[in-house]
């Protein structure tokens, strides 16, 4: 086997809190409109959209605030809260460190919008740890597509014979292992710690 070099990760749900459903039910009480914002925000195209960064977040709340018939100023408040709900796993921060710390080189691959990112990399240390990060909306391609793996490869001259990805989802997981790459799906951190300690 060829020793692993290399770990990617995901930010959100890997080293970030992403819990959509508690997003919701702590910013919307009545059954009807957690209900109507779970299908008509988070899990709409415009969604995809914004982490593929091909509409930008005033554009993203304009069609929220048509679609939920709802105030500008209360989509741009749930965006607010979506911010503040992305709170570092601690102990998935301490693990990279621990990587960095060992010589293994780090990357991120993550959907997200450049200014999500961007909040978050004014608030938290741990983004410096990384060798590269390719954000979704940066070079508008999203996972699962194969393209967007491929541009972290190429851009960082990555092989991925030599790496692991981490990411809390299935579809994202699955097309890592297609195209050669090692890949854990992220269920709780001692679950991820034990299945990479196989791995180096």
């Amino acid at each position: 086997m060829v020793a692993i070099r290399n770990v990617i990760f995901d930010f959100g749900g890997v080293l970030v809190e992403w819990r959509p459903h508690e997003i919701i039910d702590a910013f919307y009480a009545e059954p009807e409109l957690r209900e109507a914002i779970r299908t008509l925000v988070f899990q709409h195209e415009d969604w995809v959209a914004m982490d593929r960064g091909t509409i930008d977040e005033l554009t993203a709340v304009r069609r929220f605030a048509v679609r939920m018939a709802r105030p500008e100023a209360e989509m741009h408040a749930l965006l607010a809260h979506v911010r503040e709900s992305l709170k570092p796993i601690e102990s998935m921060v301490a693990l990279l460190g621990d990587l960095r710390e060992r010589g293994y080189t780090l990357y991120g691959l993550s959907n997200m919008p450049e200014a999500l990112f961007a909040h978050l990399q004014s608030r938290h240390d741990f983004f410096g740890l990384f060798d590269g990060i390719v954000v979704s909306a940066a070079v508008k391609l999203v996972k699962p597509d194969p393209a967007i793996y491929e541009h972290l490869r190429d851009r960082f001259a990555i092989d991925f014979a030599e790496s692991v990805f981490i990411d809390d989802l299935p579809r994202n997981i699955e097309s890592a292992r297609r195209l050669g790459l090692a890949a854990i799906q992220f269920r709780n951190p001692e679950q991820v710690r034990q299945e990479l300690a196989a791995l180096l």
